[in-house]
């Protein structure tokens, strides 16, 4: 304790999913994507944050909002149905209670379940009226949390063809954060890391600080950068690039050493949507009938191979654990940033970025993680200090100048994960989408009302299409027939209305159902598409 500080952490973590609302249907099992990582993720790290401004603790946490995920959260629709979700979760946590009653171990792991979806649902509705981004904003102007925007609809960027449309991406990003959280955002998030020379330039333009890249971005870039990826470098633009640092994020990544794969921690694969009886489970399933999960899971991970051998969960076990990880993380941080800071001759900012739903979706314990460990660095050692890049780039001005090379964070650290032969078929569909769209937006710069609603509503389709997930579902081949039905649904719609405005035969009671249906980025104006924006008008229909 008696060291001076020696260095920076900086914890990332990115929060996003694709924008998924069905309206058409009562119900509809994709939105419990969203459903989930509000339960499992966005409502436990909002209430740790809570607890760390009441017990006035030293936190300073990167996080990135997705435009489509603000939108989500924005939603009255999906809102209600939220609220229904946990109605349900509720309603059979308690029958799970009367079940397990003859079965100690399992009768408090039910009670533990009812008391997280009470819990959540009281947080949601009667503290945040339903609009979680009230949460987050909360704790920006706090000052716990700086929070930072991605794509607009998490759109691959180097697989953009026009420079128009990437500039789109950026701007209604840009835009939707400024709606939903008040100021305009300090840093971008690049969608899967996915980083080619140039992109910077765009980032400029709209203001942003600081944009985060995986390591080899900076390592193989051009000249090697002086502290390799221990601090930012300036690109041409003068916007700043910080790297992964890999062996932080492997430490909670890595599937076979990483902390989540602990044998005391809660198994994700075994849920009641599978193992309870047919018929109990029924009413809490969707119109198909078909089983999934529901949220409940009574096993450890155990290591055993066969999922029905897995042994029952302790739940005082896993914290126990979570308190000896959370040290543990502590501890490499510690020496890392103390050889670091000898090696450099200068204070180091090592930047740990993850997805936000691997902290209590994919892993169970993941926020009493996060909160412990939180906890500990302000209390437990002065070695190092949560920081975010914005507060690196105040305290140092200057830094080595470098062009980061092309990157990801996917498999292989390129573009295979969304470009190979089970995806490669979209980018053509795309690429002419992005075409037609620039110029419809060149040709009608003052378009009459009812052009512009059906150039927006092109806009948004074009925007929706261009989201990264679909590739990576289709590459995975994780519900595949689903991303490959939204892409074509998206590229289908743009190409009804395109070739309306080509007919000037506009069919508006089908403009009405798409606009109720995809209809985030309220505000949005498919002029941000223009190639240059005093280009005079070619044509101005009604």
């Amino acid at each position: 304790m008696g060291k001076m500080e020696q260095g920076y952490l900086a914890l990332i973590l990115h929060a996003h999913l694709p924008f998924i609302r069905h309206p058409e249907h009562p119900s509809f099992l994709e939105e419990d994507w969203l459903f989930e990582a509000i339960t499992e993720s966005y409502i436990p790290l909002i209430s740790a944050l809570n607890r760390i401004v009441r017990d006035q603790v030293p936190c300073r946490l990167t996080l990135s909002i997705s435009p489509t995920l603000a939108e989500m959260l924005g939603d009255a629709l999906l809102q209600a149905r939220y609220l229904r979700f946990l109605d349900q979760r509720i309603e059979l946590a308690e029958k799970e209670v009367r079940r397990t009653q003859s079965s100690p171990c399992f009768h408090v792991l039910s009670r533990m379940y009812r008391r997280h979806f009470l819990q959540a649902r009281k947080l949601f509705q009667e503290r945040y009226r339903g609009n979680l981004l009230s949460a987050f904003r909360d704790l920006q102007e706090s000052g716990v949390l700086e929070i930072i925007t991605c794509c607009a609809t998490h759109a691959f960027l180097p697989f953009v063809s026009r420079e128009e449309a990437r500039r789109a991406q950026v701007a209604v990003a840009f835009e939707t954060h400024q709606r939903h959280f008040g100021q305009s955002p300090p840093g971008f998030w690049l969608a899967e890391c996915g980083y080619e020379p140039g992109l910077e330039e765009l980032f400029k333009q709209f203001g942003a600080a600081y944009f985060i890249l995986d390591s080899h971005g900076l390592l193989f870039g051009t000249p090697r950068p002086q502290y390799g990826i221990f601090a930012p470098v300036e690109t041409p633009s003068g916007v700043m690039a910080f790297a992964r640092d890999l062996e932080s994020s492997w430490q909670v990544w890595n599937v076979h050493g990483g902390y989540p794969g602990d044998f005391y921690y809660r198994e994700f694969y075994r849920d009641l949507g599978y193992d309870a009886d047919y018929e109990y489970i029924k009413p809490y399933l969707h119109r198909d009938g078909v089983r999934h999960n529901v949220g409940i899971k009574y096993f450890r991970i155990t290591g055993a191979s066969d999922l029905g051998q897995r042994a029952p969960y302790d739940r005082r076990k896993a914290l126990a654990r979570v308190t000896e990880h959370a040290g543990h993380f502590m501890f490499n941080r510690e020496r890392q940033i103390e050889y670091l800071h000898e090696t450099l001759g200068r204070r180091p900012i090592v930047v740990s970025p993850y997805d936000a739903e691997l902290f209590g979706h994919w892993w169970f314990e993941g926020p009493q993680f996060l909160e412990t460990f939180i906890r500990k660095s302000a209390s437990e050692q002065n070695i190092f200090r949560l920081a975010t890049p914005s507060d690196f780039l105040e305290k140092y001005a200057r830094h080595p100048s470098q062009q980061p090379a092309a990157s990801t964070w996917g498999a292989e650290g390129y573009n295979r994960v969304w470009l190979n032969s089970n995806n490669q078929w979209l980018y053509r569909h795309l690429h002419w989408a992005e075409d037609r769209m620039v110029e419809l937006s060149n040709r009608y710069p003052g378009a009459g009302e009812t052009l512009r609603r059906i150039l927006n509503q092109a806009a948004r389709e074009l925007l929706l299409a261009q989201s990264s997930d679909w590739a990576f579902m289709i590459s995975h081949r994780t519900t595949a027939l689903y991303a490959i039905k939204r892409f074509r649904d998206h590229l289908h719609r743009f190409k009804t209305l395109y070739e309306s405005i080509l007919r000037q035969n506009y069919d508006l009671d089908w403009l009405k159902q798409i606009e109720e249906r995809d209809n985030l980025f309220g505000d949005l104006d498919y002029r941000v598409f223009r190639s240059d924006p005093d280009r005079p008008s070619l044509e101005r229909p009604n």
